[in-house]
């Protein structure tokens, strides 16, 4: 998504008031939640929805 918007992962960092770190690791899936608010500043930031940036995946066994 970023290579498409044209911008790096600094000035996303940077337009969502967020370290580099704590983007990272957002994207690595390191993370397990983050905000609602964080979601819609990535969104907004680049200009795509919820569906675009994040998938479910099943962790759990049943």
């Amino acid at each position: 998504m970023l290579e498409r918007k044209g911008i790096t992962a600094r000035e996303l960092a940077a337009a969502i008031d967020t370290s580099e770190v704590n983007l990272s690791h957002i994207r690595t899936g390191k993370v397990k939640a983050f905000r609602f608010s964080t979601l819609e500043k990535l969104c907004r930031a680049l200009s795509c929805t919820p569906g675009d940036l994040i998938t479910l995946v099943d962790d759990y066994p049943e």
